[in-house]
């Protein structure tokens, strides 16, 4: 049984962060899991490019305010409290936090080791 808390992963290795973002990397791939658990911070005003090219993302948003442009359709979905997405096809896209810090539980697939960053391209490394 695992049991870990935020506080937990805060100030070690698993703590990682980038430009407008932060997270708590609480499940990792060394746990044995087949998916990786985080809490990310997107800091009001950050806007992401990203790409996943290697993973699949889940996201669940509890607290802020964004939204999330699809970069193949140009389609814009808000991201509040409650609001749940899955970039199911690699998608790539933008992620803007408006209103407030944008938390989110992101869960990955395979998962990360959980001292990854993102490359040029907004992606994580297959590895």
């Amino acid at each position: 049984m695992i049991v870990i808390t935020a506080d937990d992963v805060t100030g070690t290795p698993r703590h990682a962060s980038g430009p407008g973002w932060e997270s708590n990397r609480l499940i990792v791939r060394d746990d044995g899991m087949d998916v990786s658990v985080h809490e990310t911070r997107v800091f009001e005003g950050a806007e992401l490019r990203l790409h996943y090219k290697n993973h699949f993302e889940t996201n669940y948003c509890f607290e802020g305010e964004g939204e999330l442009v699809d970069l193949a359709t140009g389609e814009v979905f808000p991201i509040r409290p409650g609001t749940l997405y899955a970039l199911d096809k690699h998608d790539p896209h933008i992620l803007r936090a408006t209103k407030g810090d944008l938390r989110l539980l992101c869960t990955f697939t395979p998962p990360l080791k959980g001292t990854e960053t993102h490359a040029a391209d907004g992606s994580y490394a297959a590895d």
